[in-house]
C-alpha cells in the first residue's frame, strides 16, 4: 500500500478515554489499586477482557469526531480526505479490544491506531501528522504544548445535558487570547488590569497579535473550509470565537484575523456576558479555553476542553491531575519512577 499523503488534512488524534467515556473502569482501577496494589494491574486487565463487547458511553470528543469524520463525504477520493482520526492510548492492545469493538459497533470509519502499553502517545504525534490531540490525561497535554507540536487539549467529562449541533454541520468555538492568539495581551489585563489592558490594545489595533498554541489549527479549518465545495460563509464547517474582550479591545482582534487571512462565522465580545451561555447557544461540537472559570460552566451544556499554558509561560499554573487516567498502566508507571 503507498504511504498515504495527510500534507492537506485535518488529522485529530484523540485517546480513548476522551473518545469513549471510561471513568468507570478508571475507577474500579483506582479503587483496585488501594486494596491490592501489587494485582490490580491484573485486575483491571480482567476487568476489561470481561467486558469487552460492551457497549461504553460517549466521551466528550466523541460529538467532534463524528461530525469531522462526516465531512469525508464531499472528499474528491478516499486517497485525499478531508480528515483523519486517530485513536492514541496508553492501553495495551489486549485491553484495548473493549474501544476496537466500540469503534466498529458505531460505524466510526477509524482505521488507524497507536495503542502503547503504557509508554507516552505524544512521541508518535508528528508520525502520525497530527494537527490537534484531545485526551484527559494532563501531562500529555502539557508535554504537546511545551513542545509547541500541535494544538492539545484537557477534556472536562462530558456534558450531562447538550443540545445537539445541526446535523451536518461542524461547530468549534474558540477562546481568544492565550488560545487563538499568545498571552500577553491576557498578562497584560492581569497584572495591569483591565484600563491599561484596553489603553494599549486600542493602541495597537492595527499591529497582529502573535500565534497562540491554536492558530495553526485555525489555519487548517480555514484550508479545511476551502476544500469544501461550499463558500466560507455557507460552510458546514463553522467557527466561532467566543471572547471577553469589549471595545475597544475588539478592532485588534479583527484586523489580526484579516492579516492572517482567516474567516470566522461567528465573533462575540462579551466583556462580562457568561461564556457558557453563548456557547451552548453556539451549540459546540467543542468549546476551548483557557480558564476554567469560563470552562466549568460551559461544560454542563457543551463539550469543552482546556488548552494548556505552556511551562514557561507567568500565567501557568499546574493543571490538578485528578482526570481519568488514560490508562491504569501509567499510573503504575508514573508511581514507579
Amino acid at each position: 500500500m503507498p504511504p498515504l499523503d495527510l500534507s492537506d488534512t485535518l488529522v485529530v488524534g484523540i485517546s480513548a478515554t476522551a473518545l469513549f467515556d471510561l471513568a468507570e473502569a478508571d475507577a474500579v482501577y483506582k479503587a483496585r489499586s488501594i486494596k491490592n496494589p501489587q494485582g490490580a494491574l491484573e485486575e483491571y486487565r480482567a476487568y476489561m477482557l470481561e467486558r469487552e463487547n460492551e457497549p461504553l458511553r460517549d466521551g466528550t470528543g466523541m460529538a467532534l469526531v463524528r461530525a469531522l469524520l462526516g465531512l469525508n463525504r464531499y472528499a474528491p477520493s478516499e486517497s485525499k480526505p478531508l480528515v483523519e482520526v486517530v485513536v492514541m492510548s496508553r492501553n495495551s492492545p489486549e485491553t484495548g479490544v473493549r474501544v476496537f469493538n466500540n469503534i466498529r459497533s458505531r460505524g466510526l470509519p477509524i482505521s488507524r491506531h497507536a495503542f502503547t502499553g503504557g509508554e507516552s502517545v505524544v512521541d508518535y504525534l508528528d508520525a502520525f501528522a497530527v494537527d490537534l490531540f484531545l485526551t484527559t490525561n494532563v501531562e500529555d497535554a502539557q508535554r504537546v504544548i511545551d513542545a509547541q507540536a500541535c494544538a492539545a487539549a484537557v477534556l472536562k467529562p462530558p456534558p450531562h445535558t447538550a443540545e445537539a449541533p445541526p446535523e451536518d454541520q461542524v461547530r468549534i468555538a474558540f477562546d481568544g487570547d492565550a488560545v487563538l492568539f499568545d498571552d500577553s495581551s491576557e498578562l497584560v489585563y492581569k497584572t495591569e488590569g483591565l484600563d491599561r489592558f484596553h489603553t494599549i490594545e486600542n493602541e495597537k489595533q492595527n499591529e497582529p497579535m502573535k500565534d497562540g498554541p491554536y492558530a495553526i489549527l485555525l489555519r487548517r479549518l480555514a484550508r479545511l473550509q476551502e476544500r469544501l465545495p461550499f463558500g466560507a460563509d455557507v460552510s458546514p464547517v463553522r467557527i466561532a470565537i467566543v471572547t471577553a474582550r469589549s471595545a475597544p479591545a475588539e478592532m485588534r482582534v479583527i484586523n489580526t484575523l484579516r492579516h492572517w487571512g482567516v474567516y470566522v462565522n461567528e465573533i462575540f465580545f462579551l466583556g462580562g456576558v457568561p461564556k457558557s451561555k453563548v456557547v451552548k447557544a453556539f451549540r459546540a461540537h467543542l468549546f476551548f479555553d483557557d480558564q476554567d472559570l469560563h470552562l466549568d460552566p460551559a461544560a454542563r451544556h457543551v463539550p469543552s476542553g482546556r488548552v494548556p499554558y505552556r511551562s514557561d509561560s507567568r500565567l501557568f499554573t499546574p493543571l490538578p491531575l485528578d482526570l481519568p487516567a488514560d490508562p491504569p498502566v501509567l499510573v503504575e508507571k508514573v508511581e514507579a519512577s
